[in-house]
């Protein structure tokens, strides 16, 4: 039982990070108002707290329940899922520290540099392999043959 609850708190964190993702990638524009802003940099404390919610039950699946560490230890795809993740991560750093930066402006408008939306795009863009990953993780492709 403990092996389904962390599997449906590790989905329900990957939706949401998913939808939080996808509503940044919705609101971000060239140019913002300050309220447009405080309501993104909302959106991005959400976006990081499901993908700590994410990591967190991920890194139980595999030390603590479910199938044997080794199963995910000795998988390459595994290391390129977590590797994949963890870039998404440090990418979503730079937004994060923009939005955190500004969230308090009383400009009208704020201009909102091309890097920051090609990051958040490009997020979006690399999180669509993680389920692919997983996908061919969880049918044991990458495992040494015994």
């Amino acid at each position: 039982m403990d092996e389904i609850v962390v599997r449906y708190i590790h989905f329900i964190g990957i939706l949401f990070l998913a939808s939080t993702l996808a509503i940044e990638n919705v609101l971000l524009s060239k140019s913002m108002s300050s309220q447009s802003i405080k309501r993104l940099a909302v959106v991005d404390g959400l976006y990081g707290v499901s993908a700590l919610v994410t990591l967190g039950a991920g890194l139980t699946l595999w030390f603590a329940v479910g199938k044997p560490s080794e199963f995910y230890t000795k998988n390459p795809i595994f290391h390129a899922k977590v590797g994949l993740f963890l870039l998404i991560a440090l990418l979503s750093i730079i937004p994060t520290v923009f939005l955190l930066k500004h969230r308090k402006t009383t400009a009208a408008n704020l201009s909102v540099p091309q890097r920051i939306i090609v990051i958040k795009r490009l997020e979006m863009l690399l999180l669509l392999v993680l389920p692919l990953l997983a996908a061919l993780m969880a049918r044991g492709y990458g495992l040494p043959s015994s």
